[in-house]
């Protein structure tokens, strides 16, 4: 499971990488065509647009691969004192990231993603299916779906050795 998950953290930084530099040219483009060409470029501002779109999901999933995504950790915290409850809290933290990613953005954007392709709804300037542009949220929410069970199976782990640590403890 390790080379796989460091495969998919590669895999999603050069993405990131990649896209972003796409979306810095676009938007540089855009500039330099509207004030010294005078002659603003419809595409770019379009595709940057779209860019963002994907570099914000696909950098939220691999933020939270990362475990760097935004987090509010005043319970886990106060639960300084007693590792085996920040693991059950952060267990329980994981159990409602994961129903929020399969429902919400995976379930969810697949059915937008079909329903736009469906409609047959195409961008106004460069002309590509929509559903393209929104298959960056089921995407995304599969790839947190990843990385939260990853983080679950850690967390069981961690709940198993320290219920361990405590037993032995006890015993000495």
């Amino acid at each position: 499971m390790n080379k796989f998950i460091s495969a998919m953290n590669w895999a999603l930084s050069t993405l990131c990488i990649v896209l972003s530099s796409f979306l810095v040219c676009c938007v540089v483009w855009q500039v330099l065509s509207r004030y010294i060409l005078n002659s603003p470029s419809t595409y770019t501002d379009e595709i940057a647009r779209f860019l963002f779109i994907w570099v914000g999901l696909m950098g939220a999933a691999y933020a939270l691969g990362q475990k760097k995504h935004l987090a509010i950790d005043l319970l886990v915290c106060k639960l300084e004192n007693s590792p085996i409850n920040q693991n059950r809290l952060q267990l329980l933290i994981n159990f409602i990231s994961i129903v929020f990613a399969a429902i919400i953005m995976c379930y969810g954007g697949f059915k937008l993603v079909v329903d736009t392709i469906s409609h047959g709804q195409i961008s106004p300037v460069i002309g590509i299916q929509m559903g393209l542009v929104y298959l960056a949220i089921p995407l995304s929410g599969c790839f947190m779906l990843i990385y939260l069970i990853r983080d679950i199976i850690d967390n069981i782990h961690n709940i198993n050795a320290t219920s361990l640590s405590i037993l032995d403890h006890k015993g000495e």
